[in-house]
């Protein structure tokens, strides 16, 4: 898989670091109890198709990036800089 970071451009997908889906998650309430803490820290959803993923450019440029990409082809659609992604929804 090839990532085309906005900086450096194009570039194997092993100059990456993956951090998870590009989505925040609700944490619980500090009282909320071992169960929806267990939640928390390790369940995560596993689509099948398309994403929307937070990478970093660990041996590149340093560049955070939200990538839009299949799960099943793992045809990426998408780069931006995650400050441009976080700008464009506050």
């Amino acid at each position: 898989m090839r990532i085309d970071c906005p900086l450096c451009g194009a570039r194997d997908r092993r100059e990456f670091y993956y951090q998870g889906a590009a989505v925040a998650l609700a944490r619980p309430a500090p009282d909320a109890g071992d169960e929806a803490w267990d939640d928390y820290v390790h369940l995560r959803d596993n689509p099948a198709g398309e994403t929307r993923d937070l990478w970093h450019h660990e041996a590149g440029c340093g560049a955070w990036l939200v990538v839009t990409r299949n799960t099943v082809s793992h045809a990426v659609s998408r780069v931006e800089l995650a400050a441009d992604v976080k700008g464009a929804m506050a």
